[in-house]
């Protein structure tokens, strides 16, 4: 092809000579990723000019080499002051997406994605979509969401279906559930009436996840794992706890039934005793029973602050601007977020540290350094951020000024990335201004997430049962999810008062290895 100047015709030769060298498989080069195949690229050495004076554009569509295409085309056209433009980038993230979905073909199983997904993140996927059709009015998805939520309720109707049940977490369990609360709060059409309602799937994992709570270590609070033969049944992850939190407080602003609320500040103040809250609002990994919580795996992840706004604006939305949230939910918002977000890196691929602060969204703990290991999960946590920084400035929009330039400075950095494949399909590292190679069901998510959100002005807030809400409660529903009382005695009576009319509505997150998350922290962003 012409135009390869000398420094890509160096890299093209010293890849070829590199084809079966292993040792450095967990490098990246600088090049172009658009102009050498993916794979080929991490078969590289340290010492190769292909990683360290990278080239510049060179305006082609791909190169063949080594048997693969990595093709590229012209990125998603993104005016983020135009609605049209804004819904056609959301549309083509979406469409990338849903092309690994095939839970909807035959010989599929519906709410499943392919290997190396896991199962928690289908649900999130889904919640995302509903998402993507209240922004965008798009119904292209909705019986597709529908059918594949309800087919994993499990026989108590509390997302516990049988074949994911002995590998479930507490945080699996409840992204579900936010899923159900999403359809719940945005008015997604309810499934047929012989179905659970959104409602009520969400009551129900509340329900399974409160008889949880446990206090024989760290004084309370919920187990990562749900069974004794899990690795991580010994942690208390933020996640889970963030999770259960942020669910407790949408059913509160759901329902007005003051148990939900209640559950959410003891839940709140659990964590915040804990060393996984710090004093500056900065949100780490977890922390060991082991030690009786006394210590923190100082891991940062976008979706653990993400998930603690999210229950705090709604606390404080609920509390009619209590200052007390007030305070906690500025403090997570502005000091929270601000690793997360840098300056663009220009054709670093990738840097060895984080970029100065800015306003494009990075997922630290595994983007760089140089060494990449964002697992399927991983890939994925940037779309949660964006969903509940938006739905943040209408709960709060106070913090409107300060959260809209980051959604749109890293919407305008990920569409300019979304080259792959000659599809659009959208990378990783939306701090460069090469793609990177990257492509996939958390990829797209992302991308899909950071679009859609910049509408989130010209649609309603998340309703409630006395504004809007349609979906029909079932407060005694689950509460027996795992077989397991509460370890310290407490007679739950949570919901059992709540009235049969209650609404509800909400979304969070995921499982991780406990290895890799101790293994990460030697580079931790300070």
């Amino acid at each position: 092809m012409g135009g390869m100047n000398g420094q890509f015709r160096q890299c093209l030769d010293e890849l070829a000579g590199h084809e079966d060298d292993d040792s450095m498989e967990k490098y990246q080069m600088a090049v172009l990723p658009e102009l050498v195949d993916v794979e080929l690229r991490a078969s590289a050495p340290l010492t190769s000019p292909c990683l360290l004076r990278p080239v510049q554009a060179l305006g082609v569509l791909g190169v063949l080499l080594g048997g693969g295409y990595a093709q590229v085309g012209a990125p998603i056209p993104l005016d983020v002051t135009s609605a049209d433009s804004i819904k056609s980038a959301a549309r083509t993230a979406a469409y990338n997406m849903m092309k690994v979905y095939t839970g909807n073909q035959t010989g599929g199983i519906p709410g499943l994605l392919p290997q190396p997904y896991y199962w928690w993140e289908a649900g999130a996927m889904f919640g995302q979509l509903i998402n993507y059709w209240h922004l965008t009015g798009d119904t292209t998805y909705n019986d597709v969401v529908t059918q594949a939520v309800q087919f994993q309720v499990g026989a108590n109707n509390d997302f516990m279906p049988q074949n994911q049940t002995k590998d479930l977490g507490n945080d699996d369990q409840v992204f579900w559930a936010f899923t159900a609360l999403d359809a719940a709060e945005l008015g997604f059409p309810d499934p047929p009436s012989s179905d659970p309602s959104w409602l009520s799937l969400a009551q129900a994992v509340f329900n399974d996840q409160v008889l949880r709570w446990e206090t024989s270590a760290c004084g309370g609070g919920l187990r990562w794992q749900i069974y004794p033969f899990n690795a991580g049944y010994d942690y208390k992850n933020t996640i889970s706890n963030g999770g259960f939190f942020q669910l407790a407080a949408r059913l509160a602003r759901y329902t007005g039934n003051q148990t939900y609320a209640d559950w959410a500040e003891k839940t709140y103040d659990w964590i915040a005793s804990t060393p996984i809250l710090t004093a500056d609002y900065q949100v780490w990994d977890g922390s060991s029973m082991a030690g009786n919580c006394s210590g923190a795996v100082e891991t940062y992840w976008t979706y653990t602050v993400g998930t603690m706004i999210s229950g705090s604006a709604y606390m404080y939305n609920l509390t009619n601007g209590n200052s007390t949230w007030e305070t906690r939910l500025t403090g997570l918002v502005q000091n929270g977020t601000s690793v997360f977000f840098v300056q663009s890196a220009g054709l670093n691929n990738p840097p060895q540290q984080a970029p100065p602060h800015g306003n494009i969204m990075a997922e630290v703990a595994c983007e760089y350094p140089a060494v990449q290991s964002c697992d399927p999960d991983q890939t994925s946590f940037k779309a949660y951020l964006a969903r509940w920084l938006a739905v943040t400035t209408q709960l709060a929009p106070q913090l409107t000024d300060f959260i809209m330039p980051l959604l749109t400075g890293s919407a305008q950095a990920a569409a300019s990335l979304c080259v792959g494949q000659a599809t659009n399909m959208c990378g990783r590292r939306w701090y460069q201004t090469v793609w990177d190679g990257y492509f996939g069901v958390g990829e797209q998510m992302s991308a899909m997430s950071i679009f859609q959100n910049l509408l989130i002005a010209k649609v309603n807030a998340p309703l409630t049962a006395a504004k809007g809400g349609t979906s029909v409660g079932n407060p005694s529903a689950g509460g027996a999810g795992d077989n397991q009382q509460p370890s310290n005695g407490d007679q739950v009576t949570l919901g059992r008062v709540i009235g049969t009319g209650d609404k509800a509505g909400a979304g969070i997150l995921t499982a991780l290895s406990l290895v890799l998350i101790i293994g990460a922290t030697w580079w931790m962003i300070v």
